[in-house]
């Protein structure tokens, strides 16, 4: 009986030690922890270890080795680890190698050409990828060459992962500038004023001028006159005083912003109805830097209290009301209630004319008419 108990009781503790045994082996059993994220954008630098969150009961024995994440698909990567008892097992997991960014496109946002200039629209376009491949870009759009407008386009770049970028881009189309007088000449016009044109710049009487006759070359560039502004700030002041809110709100333009600004109303209106409201490139009275619009730009200013009170007053300081009503056929312009020419308060006052406003075409005696 004796002899039972003892086999029975080294039985039981056998079975005991095996299952001790067993639980501190599966304790230390290697355990690998993955990153949760194994997608890799395309020829991403990336280790064959860097995917490895944590190991328990094991170290990594492999060598830091670079993966080659230059094809798109899924590929699988093994090292070598040792365990918590000194043996060395070998550990597979598999990344996903994707593409997902999209290309990148380098480029002007803004093409300009004379009307029958063809230019290449793609010269100076670049597009990068992480792809590292080559690739095409197209344009998206319609433009003719051949008619003078303002022309919005897209840039369209793709990758062969179907990943793709567009970006805006403007072509205007402008007409062909014509030279108008020669460079440097003088003359005398009709009312007997002499005149000159030195650089492209016409001057008559001393008075710059710019109009439809006589234009400025592309490259005048002066910005708005000092004294212009501080006349102008004088005679807001005044106004205050007086009750009324007068303030710049278009004063010097460019050659080129009056380029963009013209071609955008031929595209609208159609050449000929531009013609009546805006100036051709180089002909506008914003770009000699003495001239300015006020308030708000359109008729709604018409006959409100402050444009009433600067046709009455502007003279004072020496400013004109440079396209009075009824005067379009003198000055080739419709009338502009809110635009203003510094001419100084000598002249200003003579065009005044008790408020039955002279243009300076009509003074001088000369013509505003496009060649």
């Amino acid at each position: 009986m004796k002899k039972k108990i003892i086999i029975i009781s080294s039985t039981i503790l056998l079975i005991i030690i095996g299952i001790a045994i067993t639980i501190f082996i599966n304790s230390k059993k290697l355990q690998v922890i993955l990153k949760k994220n194994l997608e890799i954008d395309i020829n991403e630098k990336i280790y064959n270890i860097d995917n490895i969150q944590k190991i328990k009961n094991g170290n990594i024995i492999s060598k830091k080795k670079l993966i080659n994440t230059s094809k798109i698909g899924k590929q699988q990567i093994t090292i070598d680890i040792k365990n918590f008892f000194g043996q060395k097992e070998k550990y597979t997991y598999t990344i996903k190698v994707i593409d997902n960014k999209k290309p990148t496109i380098t480029y002007n946002k803004e093409l300009q050409t004379e009307k029958g200039t063809e230019i290449d629209l793609l010269k100076d376009v670049k597009v990068e990828d992480n792809s590292k491949e080559e690739i095409k870009v197209s344009i998206e759009g319609e433009y003719d060459f051949n008619t003078p407008g303002t022309y919005n386009l897209k840039y369209v770049a793709k990758d062969s992962s179907n990943n793709e970028t567009k970006e805006e881009f403007t072509l205007t189309v402008t007409e062909k500038q014509i030279e108008e007088s020669p460079q440097n000449n003088t003359f005398t016009t009709a009312k007997g004023f002499k005149g000159y044109t030195k650089d492209g710049i016409t001057y008559i009487d001393g008075y710059l001028i710019a109009n439809k006759t006589y234009s400025l070359p592309s490259t005048y560039n002066p910005g708005l006159d000092g004294n212009v502004q501080n006349k102008a700030n004088i005679m807001f002041e005044a106004a205050r005083n007086e009750g009324y809110n007068i303030f710049i709100s278009s004063g010097f333009r460019s050659y080129n912003t009056q380029n963009i600004l013209y071609n955008n109303y031929v595209a609208r209106d159609g050449q000929a109805a531009a013609d009546t409201y805006s100036a051709r490139p180089g002909h506008s009275e914003h770009q000699s830097g003495l001239a300015f619009d006020v308030n708000e730009v359109s008729d709604a200013f018409n006959n409100t209290p402050e444009a009433n009170w600067l046709a009455n007053n502007c003279y004072k300081y020496g400013f004109i009301l440079r396209y009075p009503k009824g005067k379009t056929n003198e000055t080739g312009y419709m009338y502009e209630s809110w635009h203003f020419r510094y001419v100084g308060e000598e002249l200003a006052s003579k065009l005044y004319n008790g408020g039955n406003w002279i243009t300076l075409e009509t003074y001088f005696g000369i013509t505003s008419n496009y060649n």
